[in-house]
């Protein structure tokens, strides 16, 4: 961010960077650290050179690779962590001449920098750690370099978070008596299923039978069929199982096993087969990469873009998205209020809207007259919410006025996917049919 500013003025520029531009900026180095780490490590963990290839073709050709990694997920962090921990395992297992103390400081370091990145981190360790266990029986030294590297880390750690969390300016006292705790308090909210049903609840093999194909498409195939035993398939496995006892599942917490996995299969050898497999390989990559990197959600971005410029905005209410950052409202998050109500009913959605919903005025029916107003009132939803749609209509109904300011098309809302209630083609036509997200300005009718 320092660099960036350093260019921004540089280039005759003031000192405030847009949003936006931070924005982009970050998705371009996730591409890089995730385009130069991922590769090296893929070519430190895969022995032989025509494997290498193999994997990092895969890896690199897969859209999870384009969409999620690009992205400053955890989820991302913890693929790279992940997969660094291994290749920093096989240096002190394999090769424990070569500076075993670096290794193991560095193991140390990034080991606990995992932990309060993810709490899941670990699961990946559970196997391929067990390597480590004759090693520093054998090594104490180097076993108390591992864990005074993690010890420092950890105190670091601590220190960071109780800083951020903490309102005032924090003491010794604050570290010793008050300390955040982050990875422990995630933890016990994770354990607590009331807490996950706000997130949505899902069966066991959740992970195992939709979002591990729905990432790895073709190559599950080769998975269950053509694997390579490895360390990497170990922690892939070990991964999995963990992350299935928890009964909130999401695709993307699965990150870390995808390159662990695709370079741990072995690609068809009958011609026709091989050919028949990459085609369904390219089609599938094609077509997830545009759904989730350009529709899924699409439109929170530009929509709080919007938002920023919005010059009355002073509450907005999120419905049916993904929580949006208020970091790029460019300062405005001072004086506008954002609520993010996720899946709220839509009985409960109107009253909290009749509750800050202002006074309906001439000046709200005039092209851009509305701006010059103190405050404003304004809903973000997905056009695939029908039950507001006799409200959009029916302009007055229950008080409340719904003007469209703001429309984008490129928006697709699959966490609203009901098949059990609206049946497959209903949904379908809902979802996909009606896609896109609009801003409304929300306005009440008031007694004279």
């Amino acid at each position: 961010m320092l660099l960036l500013r350093w260019l921004w003025i540089g280039n005759g520029q003031d000192g405030e960077i847009p949003p936006i531009a931070v924005f982009w900026t970050l998705r371009v180095l996730m591409f890089i650290i995730s385009f130069v780490l991922e590769d090296w490590a893929i070519h430190e963990l895969v022995k032989t050179k025509r494997r290498q290839r193999v994997a990092v073709l895969l890896v690199a050709s897969s859209y999870v690779t384009w969409t999620y990694q690009t992205h400053t997920f955890s989820n991302s962090v913890e693929t790279l962590v992940v997969a660094w921990c291994l290749v920093l395992i096989e240096r002190i297992v394999e090769s424990p001449q070569r500076s075993s103390f670096l290794a193991s400081t560095v193991l140390g370091i990034v080991a606990v920098f995992g932990v309060f990145n993810r709490i899941t981190f670990p699961a990946f360790l559970l196997i391929p750690g067990l390597r480590l266990l004759p090693y520093y029986t054998k090594n104490l030294w180097s076993l108390a370099v591992l864990a005074l590297a993690g010890l420092c880390t950890t105190a670091l750690a601590i220190a960071l978070d109780t800083a951020f969390y903490t309102p005032h300016s924090i003491s010794w006292s604050d570290l010793v008596l008050h300390p955040v705790l982050t990875p422990l308090n995630n933890l016990m909210y994770n354990i607590q299923s009331s807490n996950l049903a706000q997130h949505g609840l899902h069966p066991w093999y959740q992970h195992l039978l939709v979002n591990l194909p729905q990432l790895l498409g073709p190559a599950a195939l080769l998975l269950f069929t053509q694997p390579h035993i490895s360390l990497r398939l170990y922690s892939a496995i070990s991964g999995i199982f963990v992350l299935s006892i928890f009964q909130h599942q999401e695709a993307r917490f699965l990150l870390p096993t995808i390159p662990l996995i695709l370079s741990s299969v072995r690609l068809p050898k009958r011609e026709t087969v091989l050919r028949g497999w990459v085609v369904s390989w390219i089609i599938f990559n094609l077509a997830l990469g545009t759904l989730m990197g350009v529709y899924h959600q699409g439109g929170i971005i530009p929509a709080q873009v919007f938002m920023s410029k919005q010059t009355d905005a002073t509450q907005a209410i999120w419905w049916k998205t993904y929580m949006p950052p208020i970091w790029l409202l460019n300062g405005k998050n001072e004086v506008l209020r954002t609520q993010d109500v996720m899946g709220m009913a839509g009985e409960q959605l109107f009253e909290e809207l009749d509750k800050i919903a202002t006074c309906d005025t001439p000046a709200d029916r005039r092209s851009m007259e509305y701006l010059k107003e103190k405050n404003g009132t304004y809903l973000v939803a997905p056009l695939s919410a029908t039950w507001l749609d006799p409200y959009l209509q029916n302009k007055g109904l229950d008080g409340l006025r719904f003007r469209e300011v703001w429309r984008y098309s490129r928006h697709l809302n699959l966490d609203d996917l009901d098949f059990g209630e609206d049946g497959v083609w209903n949904t379908l036509a809902r979802v996909v049919g009606r896609r896109g997200l609009a801003i409304w300005r929300v306005t009440k009718s008031c007694p004279r």
